[in-house]
Parts: C-alpha cells; structure tokens; sequence
C-alpha cells in the first residue's frame, strides 16, 4: 500500500509533475493547428468514414474485450487525475482564495497544470467511446450531445492550459469523480451487467453544471472586487459551453426519464449486451 509521502511524491512531487510547463508551441499539443486537427479529425471519423463496412469484418468479442479494457483505463485515469489533483491543491495552494481566484498572469506551471494537461489528452483519448458505439454498430447511441460534448471538451480544456484559467481544478476534480462512476457504469455494461443507477449517472452530471455556476459566481466576485483572476476571458467560452451542455442534459433526461417517456416509446431492437443503450456523458 502506497503510504500518503508516497503518494505525494508520486502525484504532486515527482521531478516530472513539479517541473511541469505549459509552453505553447513547444509541449505536444499545444498548438491552435493541432486543436483544430484533432477535432476535424474526430468529426471526419465519426461522420464520413464507411463504418459499416469497418464494423462487419470485427467479431462482436473482440469489440467487447476492447471495450472493457477501455473502460477500465479511463475509470482508474480519472481517478487518478481527481487524486492528483485533490493532493496538487491541497500541497500548493497558499491559501483558499487561491483556489477559487489565481492571482493576475498566473504561469502554467507545476502539479496543478500537469494535471489540466493529462485531463486535456484524456478528452482526446475518450475520442475512443466515439468509434466503439460506431464498431458495435449502436448508431442510435450516437447523439448530438454525445458528438457535441466530445468535440468541444477539448476545446475548454485546451483554453485552461493556455490562459492559467482560474477555477479549472474544481472543475476537474468533480469531473474526473463523475468519470469514475460513469465508467464503472460503462464497464459493468462491457461485462454484461446492466446497472439499475443508470439515472443517478445522469443526475450527478447536471448537478456538476448547477455546482460550477455557483463556483463561478464566487469567482466573479472575487475578479470584481479584488486584483483580478487569471484566464477570466476564457470563461465566457466555459459559461456558454457549461449552459448548452445544462440545456442539453435536461432534455436528455426528460425524454429519458420523464413520466411519459417510457409510454411513448416504440419497440425497438435491443443494443448489444455489451454497450447500455441511450447514454451519454460528460
């Protein structure tokens, strides 16, 4: 068992966290081309390529194999960046103002960053959610919010990196928590377990955006009254995004959930055991 200096070193301290730089230009990724690129490339995949035509030459075993792996990597990544940077906060931050307001031109360096930065790839690797729903042949799965989040969470987080944007730790904290649960939910779904929490996956995901205005309320008291905080600009890109997502959510669970959802609903052909049908994420 890694004791709590251990996990200092191994989350906070290691020479490779602490001597962390955001360098534009420099650090993978962190160029405007490649943002632009990947997104293209994400959306050129998940719309133009032949997916059938891919999806029939793949046994469905294999698909639930890769799945489950997938799963797997990303519930214990996310648990590892809530960690990381629950311990880089709470070792690095001179006080709680702090936490809720970085001071004026506040550099991206150091264990908090590293952390926004790992986030940053994670949302790139979760491209990976995209292309199984495609190989499993669930296109109905395939949503505009599902397809709108993926493509323009990187974006957000990209923003983070490169504008030392106050108030991204909260924000990856929680969501990196809601991933743990929404990806031990999409394992048990791999395995052939169809859990009966679906619902409350989607509840603890508004309830993230309701916390995150309340956050930023406090902020923009704090920019108001105070010196200022850093990478403030970059929140109008997040308001607008934490908004539509919000709007998009409740939608999702009123035509999910909702008292007549159920009734009106036609038959429809079962999803392969392996995927829960009609579920998204953020």
């Amino acid at each position: 068992m890694l004791s709590g200096l251990d996990l200092e070193y191994w989350l906070v301290n290691h020479p490779t966290i602490r001597n962390f730089s955001w360098t534009p230009g420099k650090t993978l990724g962190s160029s405007p081309h490649f943002l632009f690129f990947t997104i293209l490339s994400y959306l050129f995949s998940t719309f133009i390529l032949p997916h059938r035509t891919i999806s029939s030459s793949i046994s469905p075993q294999f698909i639930k194999t890769i799945s489950a792996f997938h799963n797997i990597f990303l519930l214990l990544l996310s648990f590892i960046m809530a960690l990381g940077c629950l311990l880089s906060t709470f070792y690095h931050a001179p006080h709680l103002h702090w936490i809720i307001c970085f001071p004026p031109h506040t550099k991206p360096t150091g264990p908090l960053f590293f952390w926004a930065y790992i986030f940053y790839l994670s949302k790139i690797l979760e491209f990976a959610d995209t292309l199984l729903i495609i190989l499993s042949n669930s296109i109905q799965r395939l949503t505009f919010l599902h397809v709108y989040h993926h493509s323009t969470v990187v974006i957000m987080c990209y923003i983070w990196l490169q504008t030392s944007q106050t108030l991204f730790p909260a924000v990856l904290f929680t969501n990196a928590s809601v991933h743990v649960l929404m990806y031990a939910y999409y394992l048990s779904c791999a395995l052939g377990v169809r859990p009966r929490w679906k619902k409350v996956v989607t509840n603890v995901q508004i309830l993230q955006f309701y916390s995150s205005f309340v956050v930023l309320g406090v902020m923009l008291y704090y920019h108001f009254t105070g010196s200022g905080c850093s990478g403030v600009w970059g929140w109008t890109f997040n308001v607008a995004f934490y908004a539509s997502l919000l709007l998009l959510f409740v939608d999702f669970h009123k035509k999910s959930y909702g008292a007549s959802s159920n009734k009106n609903k036609l038959p429809v052909k079962p999803s392969k055991p392996f995927f829960c049908s009609n579920h998204t994420h953020y």
